[in-house]
């Protein structure tokens, strides 16, 4: 067998591997009979149902009702039971406690539900550009970059003095805000108002160890920065997406030892965060981080940001980074703006030249101007057949001289940056890294430390077909040309963002929209490249990717929408920015799927509505709105237990007593139905408010999924007045019954409500059963 065929069994194996007082009786203490130690402590999320006609006048009188559910108040470590006591995400508490002590807190008087946390984990100069956004026109200026919008990060917390969050320009913290800063004056100061860290009941410091926090809330909102680059790539002023807003920091991700991730967040420090946040009078909620395949009531990100909601705050988070897979997504509650990743345009480009003459473009951000890029020999370790050689894992290079050389690596198993160490202590010249069949042509501008080039899964192939063809006689020289524009197609979904269909919200549309989140530059608490290890000295920034880098932009964005539109609901704020999505490229072809074939259109569960564009989310026309009790009709309609129900609402409820209703009846901006032999028409209701100009008249224009027939009726809508409601019905048919339709088959659609100036879209996903 060749060497071909083994990179791509490679590939495959990979791929197979793909977390007052109260009287009541307290539940007795678990201990083991043999040792006297509570055995398998871990932290549970308990939801209680507060006494009616009751009202805490403090703080510490709901701590004491919480404690009272507890068999003591302290373990026998001497830690405290209580982790957590919440104020607003939900009524309840986080606490130490064995499975058997779980059980009989179950049985209790009052208790809701009582369950493990979850872990969770996380998921510039040109972006901004890259959205339309400039400095003295477009959605920047009539918002006023973001000033007085709080946005909260819940990340791995901050580097604090980056110039990115220095305040100049930036005006005082509203008058509503009342939270706190770790570090004080002047450290903290109207840009960063804001710092707190949670750690599995303990406050620590808000200081951010790993860069992800500090990526994204630059991101969101760091404020401008001239000759800000990477390793001297993507010259320019970088900027957050709503540069004038405020920022607070809720770190709860924290360095973790051992496992595939660096760090994670417990879900009891995940909903402090979120509770704190709303004590402190936030605008918007900023959460790089989630974990999926989770019911939503027992979600912390999903029963926080319900809470948020509530009190009028957006929630926006990520989507992860399980694509291209199906069918692994998080955050998918549909209170939650959830966001896919995107590619631009921008390509920061390694060359790479075969000895055979064939080109291939690949990219990196360490792009040394010594290098020499004369053709040098090809060494490919995979050909020993060991996961350990194909992926340029330690040791791997041990039975090979690649001293000089430019060592072929599949990627996977370690990070980019970890091969390229290995390579360059066995004393590589350079490294072509190459994509997994799955990976597609999503490629990385990374701070290597040694000269690389990414290049997709395509170019891997070509590129190890010739290896095979002159093993012993193959080159290849590494040709630096730093930053390129207008790369087309663009944008196009990252082959890692997660898709739908969502198993868990009754098949609502998910991710709602994507956003830039490939090679985003923003800011970095440490060097990066070959002098990594050391301290930022100044202003350091760093590429970084994922659906974690795509949420703040989208963060940014409701900032922005909240200063213009003050009066607007979290769903309306939503439905600006799905109906305004676009979905083709900017050569006006579908918006792509970097996990296939250039050409092939990304899926309605891949990149939602589309592609943000904050300009015409600014004036949408009509918005799809919701209140908070419309979920409740929405979870009881999923078949949630009335206790689920009620530990999400904060309140009593009887689902026997509310008007279910099934998931494609919420007034959503997206439709997703199922169709089957036994039910071959649904009719949807929809509701929309003008928020445009008065006296417009809408008429409908669809796109029929295949299959399908749809029927929008009115097919006018006629409005005299801001602020009117119009409602309307979508009844969507099968065409020739079920017959040769496999099970799980998709086709999609739109619709759309046109008036000339204003175009509200929405897309139509139909499953066939």
């Amino acid at each position: 067998m060749d060497a071909t065929f083994y990179f791509l069994i490679s590939f495959l194996l990979f791929a197979s591997n793909p977390n007052l007082l109260f009287v009541h009786s307290q539940i007795p203490s678990i201990v083991d009979n043999d040792h006297g130690n509570i055995t398998q402590m871990q932290t549970y999320i308990v939801h209680v149902q507060k006494p009616t006609n009751v009202r805490f006048l403090r703080f510490k009188d709901r701590i004491n009702w919480y404690k009272s559910f507890l068999p003591n108040t302290t373990v026998d470590s001497g830690e405290p039971r209580m982790v957590y006591g919440y104020r607003h995400v939900i009524t309840g508490f986080a606490a130490r406690l064995t499975a058997q002590e779980a059980e009989a807190m179950r049985a209790m008087d009052d208790v809701l539900l009582a369950y493990p946390e979850e872990t969770l984990f996380p998921q510039t100069t040109y972006t901004p550009q890259f959205l339309g956004l400039n400095r003295w026109d477009s959605a920047w200026y009539d918002s006023e970059y973001g000033a007085g919008q709080i946005i909260a990060v819940i990340d791995t917390g901050i580097k604090s003095t980056h110039p990115s969050f220095r305040d100049a320009d930036v005006p005082p913290p509203p008058t509503k805000w009342n939270g706190k800063c770790y570090w004080g004056q002047p450290i903290c100061n109207n840009k960063l108002i804001g710092a707190v860290a949670f750690k599995h009941g303990r406050t620590v410091s808000p200081e951010d160890k790993n860069g992800h926090g500090t990526h994204t809330a630059s991101t969101a909102a760091g404020n401008f920065v001239d000759d800000a680059d990477v390793l001297g790539q993507a010259k320019g002023t970088a900027s957050g997406v709503a540069p004038k807003a405020h920022l607070a920091i809720y770190k709860v991700l924290h360095n973790v030892k051992g496992g595939k991730l660096s760090v994670a967040a417990a879900g009891g420090d995940t909903l402090k965060g979120i509770d704190e946040a709303i004590r402190n009078h936030v605008d918007v909620l900023s959460m790089s981080l989630g974990s999926t395949s989770l019911a939503m009531w027992n979600s912390s990100i999903a029963v926080g940001s319900y809470a948020a909601t509530t009190k009028g705050i957006v929630p926006v988070a990520a989507a992860a980074n399980d694509g291209p897979f199906t069918s692994i997504i998080a955050n998918d509650a549909p209170w939650i703006l959830t966001v896919g990743a995107s590619t631009t345009d921008r390509r920061i480009r390694a060359t790479v030249r075969l000895g055979n003459g064939e080109v291939f473009y690949g990219e990196t951000a360490y792009q040394p101007e010594e290098f020499n890029s004369t053709q040098l020999p090809l060494v490919y370790p995979g050909v020993l057949k060991t996961q350990e050689t194909l992926n340029c894992k330690n040791g791997s290079m041990d039975t090979f001289d690649v001293k000089g050389k430019i060592v072929l690596c599949g990627v996977g198993h370690i990070t980019n940056i970890e091969k390229g160490q290995v390579v360059k202590a066995a004393g590589g010249a350079g490294m072509i890294l190459m994509n997994q069949p799955w990976m597609g042509n999503t490629t990385f501008s990374e701070p290597h430390v040694i000269p690389t080039a990414h290049v997709s899964f395509s170019d891997a192939w070509k590129i190890i077909t010739y290896f095979n063809s002159v093993p012993n006689a193959s080159t290849a020289a590494i040709i630096f040309e730093g930053d390129k524009f207008d790369v087309r197609p663009s944008p196009s979904v990252a082959y890692f963002s997660s898709r739908g269909p969502s198993l868990m919200n009754g098949n609502i549309i998910k991710p709602d929209v994507i956003a830039p989140g490939v090679n985003v530059l923003a800011a970095w608490p440490f060097e990066v490249g070959p002098d990594a290890n050391l301290l930022a000295t100044s202003k350091t920034f760093n590429f970084e990717s994922g659906t974690s880098m795509a949420t703040p932009h989208v963060a940014g964005i409701v900032a922005m929408l909240r200063n213009n539109h003050p009066g607007w609901s979290p769903a309306m704020v939503k439905s600006a920015i799905m109906t305004t999505a676009y979905k083709v490229d900017r050569d006006g072809n579908p918006i792509g799927d970097d996990s296939k074939p250039t050409g092939v259109a990304a899926s309605v569960f891949a990149m939602g509505s589309g592609h943000v564009d904050p300009l015409a989310a600014n004036d949408p026309g009509l918005v799809y709105d919701l209140h908070h009790y419309d979920y409740i009709h929405y979870l009881c309609g999923l078949g949630y237990t009335d206790n689920q129900v009620s530990a999400v609402a904060q309140g009593t409820v009887s689902c026997s007593k509310v008007h279910a209703i099934k998931p494609e009846q919420l007034n959503y901006p997206s439709v997703s139905v199922y169709l089957s032999s036994t039910s071959t028409q649904v009719t949807v209701n929809r509701t929309v408010t003008n928020v445009g100009d008065a006296d417009t008249e809408y008429t409908v224009d669809f796109d029929e999924p295949d299959g399908t027939h749809v029927n929008v009726d009115p097919p006018t809508l006629k409005f005299s007045q801001v602020d009117e409601k119009k409602s309307f019905e979508v009844t969507i048919s099968m065409k020739g019954g079920a017959a040769g339709r496999k099970k799980g088959q998709v086709s999609e659609g739109q619709f759309a409500w046109v008036s000339g100036k204003y175009y509200v879209r929405s897309p139509i996903a139909v499953t066939f059963l």
